[in-house]
This record gives structure tokens, C-alpha cells and sequence, in this order.
């Protein structure tokens, strides 16, 4: 197979991204979320807040990251931030990144592998930056959406605080903006 080949079979496997459902709806909608559409709305959210990342960022890398962040869940499917980060499910998604990336050219595999690994690992300005805000859409979604999927999935308020707390680290601002509307959400029951 030729990498032109190579390219649209990895275009094509991607699509499968679409198809993996999330615990979220949304905002005015009444059906959950696929993950192909969370990549797309996260990818705008950090290029929106990226004048309030409390550090440099690179956007380019960052929206890189975000682009590809959840394609693991393609083999490992979506679970709950709530539910917890476990190991089975971080290697669940490891090796579905793994396969997923080896479908390109060695040279675009190992470029995309190197990025994905780098938001896992949450350590660089940019992956700090984009894990942050990784934690903004579905929060909306809560906020906007009279607290749906904290409801379902019985989610305190001090899971809802202790998870999204790392918005502070990518941005400061946008994470007391937000803690400000929990605070709003928790009065009017919608986080309980």
C-alpha cells in the first residue's frame, strides 16, 4: 500500500470516532454527544481561551492534541471522567491509539503517537493547556443542560469541583469563571 493509501485508510478508521457516545448532551439538544463532536468543540474552546492559558502556549500543537486526544477511544469507547482515569482504561486507549496511529506512514505515526502520549502525560505547557480544557465542553454541557449527565450518573459536587479543578492549571481565569457558576448551579440544585 502506498502512504497516500495508508493516509485514507487512517481517514477512514477515524470516522469510527463518531460513533463513540458520550455521557453528555449537547447544550439545546436532546441526544448525547459523540466523541468526533467533542474534538471539533474542544479544539474551538482552546483557541478561543488561549489569550487566558496562564503560560505560553503553542495553539498549533495544542489543537493538534485536542484533534487526536480521544481516537484511543475508538477501540477503548468513552467512560464517565467521574467514573475515574483507571490503568485498564488508559491502556485500553494506549493500545487502540496504537493501532488507530499505525495505520499512516511511519513518519505520521510516530508524529501523532508523540503528541497523543504528550497530552496523556499532561506535563508540557501545551498539554497542560489542552487537558485543561478538555474539562470545558462537558461542564457546559452540565451547567446548560439542568446538570443531566451529574444527575444520571449521581456526581457530587465534590467530584464535580475536584475533576475540573484542573482547568486552573491551563487557565486560572476561565476556571474561576467557572467555578463561579457551580457555585450558581449548586443554589439552584442543578449540582447536588
Amino acid at each position: 500500500m502506498n502512504q497516500i493509501d495508508e493516509i485514507f485508510s487512517f481517514i477512514v478508521e477515524i470516522e469510527k470516532l463518531k460513533n463513540v457516545i458520550r455521557k453528555t448532551k449537547p447544550v439545546g439538544l436532546n441526544r448525547y454527544e459523540n466523541s468526533g463532536e467533542h474534538s471539533w468543540h474542544v479544539c474551538l474552546v482552546a483557541l478561543l481561551f488561549k489569550e487566558y492559558a496562564n503560560f505560553e502556549i503553542n495553539i498549533d500543537r495544542v489543537i493538534k492534541m485536542l484533534l487526536i486526544h480521544d481516537l484511543g477511544e475508538i477501540d477503548a469507547g468513552d467512560t464517565i471522567i467521574y467514573a475515574g482515569e483507571t490503568k485498564e482504561i488508559k491502556e485500553l486507549e494506549a493500545v487502540g491509539a496504537q493501532r488507530v496511529f499505525g495505520l499512516l506512514p511511519d513518519h505520521l505515526a510516530e508524529e501523532l503517537l508523540l503528541l497523543w502520549r504528550e497530552f496523556e502525560e499532561g506535563i508540557t505547557p501545551d498539554a497542560i493547556y489542552a487537558k485543561s480544557i478538555d474539562r470545558i465542553p462537558p461542564l457546559l454541557h452540565n451547567l446548560y443542560g439542568n446538570g443531566h449527565s451529574w444527575k444520571d450518573n449521581n456526581v457530587s459536587p465534590e467530584q464535580v469541583y475536584s475533576i475540573n479543578s484542573r482547568i486552573a492549571k491551563g487557565s486560572e481565569q476561565v476556571w474561576e469563571n467557572l467555578r463561579k457558576k457551580l457555585k450558581v448551579a449548586e443554589a439552584e440544585g442543578i449540582l447536588k
